[in-house]
């Protein structure tokens, strides 16, 4: 045992100095939701079911953009370590154009799918909430995406505390203005949902312009935005669609997921929609610090790569899994015996505590496999490898987790729980695949060969 912690130790510390900062931004972003959640909850059972349902569309659509900026964290790693200033330069330029390409192409969509609120068949009096909500939400869509990518810029250099620093004061700014918009405090008119939308939105906006002040003006990034020789930026800005895209789909295909979810449950009726809202914000907790995880073993293996060392990329990625593993083993044991803590803090319907208490005991079911296939997208991502994975997340969410969850909330009477445990068999499926695809991968890398022969070998 000592020796298995001798020979990863410097990973484990390499990777936790890496992720602490993701975490903690992470956890500000999150934490964002659960304050909007709690504080609307306050109001009524219809308004959080609706901001739950309008939430779920929203990250649906624009988590396309957020999946596919991942892919600068890991390019800018690998330039890094491989000592191509020039390449830092145009990827931190790059990174700025791709998020307002997919800014306007999102919100355009976003609007598409608000002003069709029908199409989701829900309460009339969740729908009539949901849609002026999600037209707020989408004005700062674009300032989210570009704080994301330069927040996945920085990253890339091992730069990771600035963002969360930023994110963190965030997080006040927005629980306060939701005390003042929601409520109608400071003599505001009391907006309700609305007031959490416009929270949320002015968020977004003092964020990204807090973090892009901070890379132009810190000594930090003076080294790695000089330009001392010239690299093509058209191939740049394609290489992050190229790679970045199909990771876009991973968290499409898992949000949609998600998302389809509590769509589904929403047919069930809006107390069945509250609960399923009030389990998958806390589950979305731990979620998004497995995500930290996976972003810092995703630079650490991205490194290894430009610096082509194969056994660092091996470690650090057994590392990741590792790390990931005792983290969700614990969260998994606080959702069966603090489940009803947790849900009293959202609510005080007890049918919708009941139901949602019941969720997070099967939460508890999926954490290992959650965490598990979080980190093994992200060290894939590493040694960018995005292609297949992102056929296994379709099969394991739209091939096993969904439909199977129908079949056991409509013909075995499961109602949103037989949702839920079809979910939790998709991740599992995806957890095996994605790791053991991973080790497979590592191991047929040879830095003898050309980058190009490298990617053949990944596709097959």
């Amino acid at each position: 045992m000592q020796k298995y912690f001798t020979l990863y130790k410097p990973y484990f510390k390499q990777i936790s100095k890496l992720s602490y900062p993701i975490i903690i931004g992470q956890i500000g972003i999150v934490l964002m939701g659960v304050a909007d959640t709690i504080m609307i909850g306050k109001v009524d059972a219809t308004n959080l079911a609706a901001a739950g349902l309008a939430n779920s569309i929203y990250f649906l659509v624009t988590i396309l953009g957020v999946g596919t900026l991942s892919a600068v964290s890991p390019l800018v790693a690998k330039a890094k370590g491989a000592g191509h200033r020039s390449e830092t330069s145009v990827l931190f330029n790059q990174s700025i154009n791709v998020a307002v390409v997919l800014g306007v192409i999102i919100s355009f969509i976003l609007w598409i799918v608000t002003i069709n609120m029908h199409w989701f068949g829900q309460d009339d009096e969740v729908e009539i909430l949901i849609k002026p909500y999600l037209h707020i939400l989408n004005a700062g869509n674009i300032f989210m995406l570009l704080f994301m990518g330069i927040k996945q810029f920085s990253d890339g250099l091992s730069i990771t505390k600035p963002a969360a620093i930023i994110t963190i004061l965030g997080l006040f700014f927005n629980v306060f203005w939701n005390w003042v918009l929601i409520y109608g405090n400071f003599g505001f008119p009391a907006l309700g949902l609305n007031g959490a939308g416009y929270a949320t939105s002015g968020t977004r906006v003092f964020m990204f312009i807090a973090l892009l002040l901070f890379v132009y003006t810190h000594k930090s990034y003076k080294h790695w935005l000089t330009v001392k020789e010239k690299s093509n930026a058209t191939e740049f800005f394609i290489k992050i669609f190229t790679i970045g895209l199909p990771s876009g789909m991973q968290y499409f295909f898992e949000v949609a997921a998600f998302s389809s979810a509590a769509i589904i449950i929403g047919w069930f009726g809006k107390d069945q929609l509250a609960a399923h809202q009030i389990a998958i914000n806390l589950a979305s907790v731990t979620y998004m610090i497995a995500t930290g995880i996976a972003n810092g073993g995703s630079i650490v293996v991205g490194e290894s790569f430009g610096m082509k060392n194969k056994r660092a990329m091996i470690l650090s990625g057994k590392a990741s899994i590792f790390m990931s593993i005792c983290f969700m083993s614990f969260t998994a044991l606080g959702f069966v015996f603090f489940n009803t803590y947790f849900v009293s803090l959202y609510t005080n319907d007890v049918h919708v505590a009941s139901m949602a208490s019941n969720l997070l005991i099967i939460a508890a079911m999926f954490q290992l496999s959650d965490g598990t296939q979080t980190v093994s997208l992200g060290i894939l991502r590493g040694i960018l490898d995005t292609k297949v994975p992102t056929l296994i997340t379709a099969l394991a969410y739209w091939v096993i987790g969904i439909p199977i969850g129908w079949i056991l909330a409509k013909y075995f009477q499961l109602n949103l729980y037989g949702i839920w445990f079809g979910l939790t068999l998709g991740l599992t499926f995806s957890a095996i695949l994605l790791s053991w695809r991973f080790f497979r991968n590592t191991k047929r890398i040879n830095f003898v060969l050309e980058e190009k022969l490298h990617y053949k070998t990944l596709a097959k």
